[in-house]
């Protein structure tokens, strides 16, 4: 705490980050430790679930759907692809930690960006989206599978990142991951009062004056621009945005001017006890994230589908 509040202070708090009588060499290792390492995968954690969990609570109210979320429409496939190329074919090896967050956000913003065309040109209804996003994760998929024919090592390393993880985090990425967060995820928190109305069918939508499917474009695209950020930093992690806007629900509100906020806060605390888990159980390296959100999330979704089945509908909005 000493060091923490040192350096967010710039020394005005405590002059040295460490009590009096510690060598000078330890309490340095301490500050690189702690302020370079820990602190930056922390935040990391917390920005990428708060991306995740108001992404997942936008497409549960686009899609009126308890069951969708960030990956539903296949963008997690594209980031997964566009990531493969760095490790099968080793472009720009030497810059992966550039290169890398890069291909797979591109590959996931193209992904989003078909699903968009869909929606404009194919009618845009929600069925069709949904059938266009299945249908893309399933190509998608088949393509990775090709190409990965080509490299057994890079099978490996593109399987290691599937299962998503914080590890590596740094206070530039940080400040990348937090851009993207403030440019789609905070407008999302705008369109609280259209979610809601969006709940009760287009045409009620349409009438009380949401457009709906100018409304629904605009939250696909900024869902999509959420997920790809977070992917293009960390792999994939699932069922964060699944999870979150349902615990919303169930312990807060059903109005959506509640649930996207909440589900962001509801995110960032699950991913961030995920990464604290992935550190306790295997010291000194850190287990992959996906890991703990994925054994916390199955049994959630088939929770979910058992009550679904019973006509217990969790995905609506007040």
């Amino acid at each position: 705490m000493r060091i923490l509040l040192h350096q967010t202070s710039f020394g005005l708090l405590f002059p040295s980050a460490c009590p009096s009588g510690t060598l000078p060499l330890r309490c340095a290792a301490w500050t690189e430790i702690l302020w370079d390492a820990v602190v930056p995968e922390v935040l990391l954690a917390l920005l990428v679930g708060a991306a995740l969990g108001i992404s997942g609570a936008t497409l549960q109210g686009t899609f009126r759907n308890p069951l969708a979320d960030p990956y539903l429409l296949g963008i997690s496939s594209g980031g997964t692809l566009g990531a493969a190329f760095l490790f099968i074919f080793r472009v720009g090896l030497a810059e992966a930690n550039l290169v890398l967050p890069l291909l797979a956000f591109l590959g996931c913003l193209g992904t989003g960006g078909v699903i968009l065309l869909a929606a404009r040109y194919l009618g845009g209804s929600i069925e069709t989206l949904l059938l266009v996003g299945v249908a893309l994760a399933n190509v998608l998929s088949a393509v990775l599978s090709v190409v990965l024919l080509y490299n057994p090592i890079g099978s490996i390393q593109v399987s290691f990142w599937l299962l998503g993880g914080v590890g590596g985090a740094s206070w530039g990425r940080d400040g990348l991951v937090l851009g993207g967060l403030l440019m789609a995820s905070a407008p999302l928190m705008l369109f609280g009062r259209e979610l809601n109305l969006l709940q009760l069918g287009p045409e009620v939508a349409q009438s009380l004056g949401v457009d709906a499917r100018r409304v629904r474009n605009r939250l696909l695209l900024l869902a999509s621009v959420a997920t790809s950020v977070a992917v293009a930093f960390t792999g994939v992690i699932g069922f964060v945005g699944l999870i979150s806007p349902h615990v919303v629900r169930r312990v807060w509100s059903s109005d959506y001017r509640a649930v996207l906020p909440g589900s962001a806060l509801v995110g960032a605390a699950f991913l961030l006890l995920a990464r604290d888990l992935s550190v306790i159980a295997a010291p000194p390296g850190n287990l992959p994230v996906g890991l703990f959100t994925a054994f916390a999330g199955a049994p959630f979704f088939f929770l979910l589908l058992l009550r679904h089945r019973r006509g217990a509908y969790m995905g609506g909005g007040g």
